[in-house]
């Protein structure tokens, strides 16, 4: 669609959008001033347009038409949100650098601001001040100190973080300090089809109780120190409880997803040799009851211990040698305070798993330091503190449950669980009835919010900032999203569960592009390279598969079932005398210094000689038609041989419509794509379906569409 500018829109132009008369005379006059104020395409001028006149209830295509209007003219990488010097003093980094700058930058110290982009540089250049600067900030204590911050001289790539030092992450988490008292509130909750009743919430007293009761509940199991105690549950208040227990005990959580069918299950038990899991008797969602515990049984596994789900009655069968929550529990006369096992900062505290499509997942071991890698990146760059109420939806059995335990209690805030679907109203009102200051999503849940408008009504003001990882999102809908919010800002956020957090993401004191990463996060190192797997020099535009600088804190050094070098070291180039560590995305670095993610590097494909990835052309087809949910772009070789052949996989917002012409969406697909992205790209075939295939991280697989599309009878169509 061609948008007006700013200074070209009229009342009328207003009035098309659904909105009444006399208010589109009013926006007009505010419009107007705006302009005569800042200019027609400025940064400045969309910042007040976001701010003083636009809200949730104006329609969303009125949104579009005052944003793509002010940007019409721009260039490229226009920001959605810009920072104030007076905010950014207040962040968790402004006050740091306040106080420290001068200390830590010398003379490239000017001001928070515009000085951050100096401290991420210090913090991979001199490792060893800055994060005995930030562990400091966040009052980390050691039961026995580290002998320093990094032994850059280990045999290991990626060096020896905090050696010699003692502690345990879940000891921290319940501990008080100078920000928080016995009656900070530690845990939010609701569940599902509770919309109309208070928000339950549990004080920091109240969560020590609970965890010291399940550890010493623990301990009179018998199991060995050390030994892997699964996890598979929603992620409600039981379970966290649960969690931090284990790492308190000195156990390992074993992570699982409770969305895994029994042979998922199976191998994870097996590779973990886990010696218990805890686990629920059914999962309620939308009204229905999905077994749960059934699962467990099926996949032959240890003991379980089987909760209750919150308010049913707890009725069915145990196995033999299972245990009832109440069972665990009872045995346990006084929840006492249970003194923390301290061990060794390289032992495990949590094994989770990698969203692999094929093959068996990487089991991936977190240690002490990973916990305070994810809590250091929620202060750096979501600016979690003292006060926040953190939501995201996720479950333990993903890198973002750990994280969220850790970076909401390690940094003093609040934990908001909501017991239910995401994509409801009922998590809408949850948001707004918890307070949630950081609300992290991932791009298909607002694609869904969007399509069914399900936020409506639903007052979201509080949010300070949104995050968002999992895939690569889009500018349309993450422009919907901040304007729930009143435009507060959204922090992108990509990493992996063998970093324990992210390595590029965004920052409240740096302007935010919609769809885009504006730093590497603290402490990384980000190289691109080049088509022949050559580093591209750093800071400067290019486009090719993401590999990280080796030295990252907290990040894995060993795999359970695989070897760690040859996954993640061997074959890659060096730098600076060092291998570089692999990844697999693929990233453009932009002329404005952004960073846009472009999807794996096997979902690139080769169209006509030209490479371009599956993201990059999904984005352009979304917009084609209204009637489009999403899409997925993917290369098939034709069954005869020769090049890749572009197919579109479309899913459609309303199912229960006639289906458009496929070949008319053809047309308009190949028209769109050789105007905005290449002229020689041809969309080969398009195919309807009802959704994508998808990781339990909602990534979508593209190799499954990939082989689906190579089978013969689908082959031979193309």
């Amino acid at each position: 669609m061609s948008y007006k500018t700013l200074d070209l829109i009229t009342i009328s132009d207003i009035e098309f959008h659904g909105i009444p008369s006399k208010i589109a005379q009013q926006i007009h006059q505010k419009l107007t001033q705006i302009i005569s104020d800042f200019g027609a395409s400025t940064p400045q001028t969309w910042q007040n347009i976001s701010n003083q006149i636009l809200n949730p209830q104006l329609p969303f295509s009125f949104h579009q038409m005052l944003y793509y209007g002010c940007y019409k003219n721009y260039g490229s990488d226009p920001p959605a949100w810009l920072p104030h010097l007076e905010s950014v003093r207040l962040t968790n980094i402004g006050q740091l650098l306040e106080r420290r700058g001068k200390e830590l930058l010398g003379s490239k110290y000017k001001d928070p601001m515009s000085s951050f982009s100096e401290l991420q540089e210090f913090s991979v250049s001199n490792p060893e001040v800055y994060w005995k600067c930030i562990l400091g900030e966040m009052d980390i204590s050691f039961t026995k100190p580290p002998l320093c911050i990094l032994n850059d001289n280990s045999s290991y790539p990626g060096g020896q973080w905090l050696p010699g030092c003692y502690l345990n992450p879940a000891e921290i988490c319940l501990s008080l300090n100078a920000k928080r008292n016995l009656d900070s509130i530690a845990v939010l909750w609701r569940d599902e089809g509770e919309d109309n009743m208070p928000v339950k919430k549990m004080t920091l007293q109240e969560l020590r109780r609970e965890v010291w009761l399940v550890a010493h509940a623990l301990d009179a199991l018998g199991l060995p120190r050390g030994s892997a105690i699964a996890i598979d549950m929603p992620m409600n208040v039981d379970s966290v409880i649960i969690y931090l227990a284990i790492v308190l005990t000195g156990n390992i959580v074993v992570s699982i997803a409770d969305s895994f069918a029994p042979s998922e299950i199976a191998t994870r038990l097996r590779i973990t040799k886990a010696k218990a899991i805890f686990t629920q008797d059914i999962i309620v969602r939308g009204g229905k009851s999905i077994p749960l515990y059934r699962r467990v049984i099926d996949a032959q596994s240890p003991m379980a211990i089987v909760i209750p789900t919150r308010g049913s009655h707890f009725s069915i069968s145990l196995r033999s040698g299972d245990m009832s929550w109440h069972v665990f529990r009872e045995g346990v006369k006084k929840a006492e305070e249970y003194k923390a096992v301290e061990q060794p900062v390289e032992a495990f505290t949590n094994i989770l798993f990698s969203s692999g499509t094929t093959g068996e997942p990487k089991a991936i071991p977190w240690t002490h330091a990973t916990p305070l890698k994810a809590a250091a990146d929620a202060w750096c760059h979501m600016d979690i503190c003292k006060g926040d109420v953190v939501a995201w939806p996720t479950n333990l059995g993903w890198m973002m449950g750990p994280w969220l335990v850790y970076a909401s209690l390690l940094n003093n805030a609040s934990i908001a669980l909501f017991n239910g679907s995401p994509l409801s109203s009922g998590f809408s009102k949850f948001v707004q009835d918890a307070n949630v200051t950081m609300l992290g999503v991932v791009p298909s849940i607002v694609r869904a919010w969007r399509s069914t408008n399900c936020t409506a009504g639903y007052d979201w003001s509080a949010i300070r900032c949104f995050g968002s990882t999992g895939e690569a999102s889009s500018v349309d809908e993450y422009l919907w999203l901040m304007g729930r919010a009143c435009y507060k800002p959204v922090i992108e956020y990509c990493g992996g569960t063998e970093i324990g957090g992210g390595f590029i993401t965004g920052s409240l004191l740096q302007p935010q592009v919609l769809a885009a990463f504006s730093t590497p996060a603290m402490g990384c190192s980000l190289f691109l390279l080049d088509k022949n797997g050559i580093p591209i020099r750093q800071n400067t535009p290019g486009f090719g598969e993401l590999t990280l600088g080796p030295l990252m804190f907290g990040a894995s050094h060993t795999l359970l079932n695989g070897d760690h070098y040859k996954v993640y070291f061997k074959g890659m180039p060096t730098w600076k005398g060092k291998f570089l560590r692999r990844h697999g995305d693929v990233f453009e670095r932009t002329s404005t210094g952004y960073y846009r993610a472009h999807g794996r590097a096997d979902d690139t494909m080769n169209l006509g000689g030209i490479k371009v990835s599956s993201i990059e052309i999904e984005r352009i087809c979304n917009g084609v038609d209204s009637s489009i949910l999403e899409t997925a772009a993917v290369g098939v070789p034709p069954l005869e041989g020769g090049p890749e052949q572009l197919v579109i996989a479309v899913v459609f917002k309303d199912a229960s419509k006639s289906t458009p012409d496929l070949n008319q969406l053809k047309i308009s697909f190949n028209s769109t794509l050789q105007k905005q992205l290449n002229p020689l790209f041809r969309v080969s075939q398009v195919v309807s379906l009802p959704s994508l295939p998808r990781t339990a991280t909602s990534k979508v697989m593209r190799r499954v569409l990939r082989q689906q599309f190579t089978q013969p009878a689908t082959a031979s169509k193309l």
